[in-house]
């Protein structure tokens, strides 16, 4: 198994066990897709957990990969829309987790839709997905004037799409998949921080919005509606 020195060289961000999550996926969960598994960690606790389950990891990553090979059952070293056109095509899972990897891809809509289709009967996603519309964002833009680009968190640099409360909705009502349960992580300050532990007080209706960090969502299959998409105009 992969050392605590192993994965030392990464984003801490970015590994994890995520019990979060954990947390949300069903009890009854057999057949399990990590994308973007990073060094497998959460899929090795799920294992752990549920001796039986079979984890199938999604990881771009070489060298995270390389680690998560020895937690999982299988890793893919290549993109999820790759993996979908080609090796996952045929396969069926009972809940495909996407932590915190959506907001990376170029299109997550057509990539939710394509994970959407891969699940089994009472099949499930669960996603968490940073939250744009915090304070910290409005904070940066009114007040200093520039957008926030970070190593972590909700202005990761290598974000490439953002969401808040509305987008996460549209996004998985555009793939077919019906939020079930929507929960927060609140934050004040929007890295780590001891005045975080207040957050909570001011997760009150029309303020919640604004100290939410993080959504975690799980969603199934419902009635799918077409994706609200903004289209570049032609130059005149």
């Amino acid at each position: 198994m992969p050392s605590a020195a192993a994965e030392a060289r990464f984003k801490t961000a970015y590994v994890g066990a995520r019990p979060d999550l954990i947390a949300l996926v069903p009890p009854d969960a057999r057949r399990i897709l990590d994308v973007g598994c990073a060094t497998g960690a959460l899929g090795a606790a799920l294992k752990a957990e549920r001796p039986e389950a079979q984890v199938i990891g999604v990881e771009v990553d070489p060298e995270m990969a390389a680690l998560a090979e020895g937690r999982l059952d299988r890793v893919l070293v290549e993109p999820v829309d790759e993996a979908l056109h080609g090796t996952l095509a045929d396969w069926r899972f009972d809940c495909v987790v996407c932590g915190d990897v959506l907001e990376h891809l170029p299109d997550p809509w057509a990539t939710l839709r394509g994970l959407a289709a891969l699940l089994a009967g009472g099949g499930c996603v669960v996603a968490s997905l940073p939250n744009v519309a915090h304070l910290d964002t409005l904070a940066n833009l009114v007040f200093r004037r520039r957008w926030p680009y970070r190593t972590r968190g909700i202005h990761d640099s290598t974000h490439l799409r953002f969401f808040a409360l509305a987008n996460v909705r549209g996004l998985f009502e555009q793939a077919g998949l019906e939020i079930v349960e929507l929960h927060r992580h609140y934050r004040i300050v929007e890295r780590p921080h001891r005045l975080n532990r207040l957050a909570r007080l001011f997760a009150l209706p029309g303020l919640r919005e604004l100290v939410a960090f993080q959504y975690l969502v799980v969603a199934r299959p419902g009635t799918p509606r077409p994706a609200r998409r903004w289209t570049v105009p032609d130059a005149p």
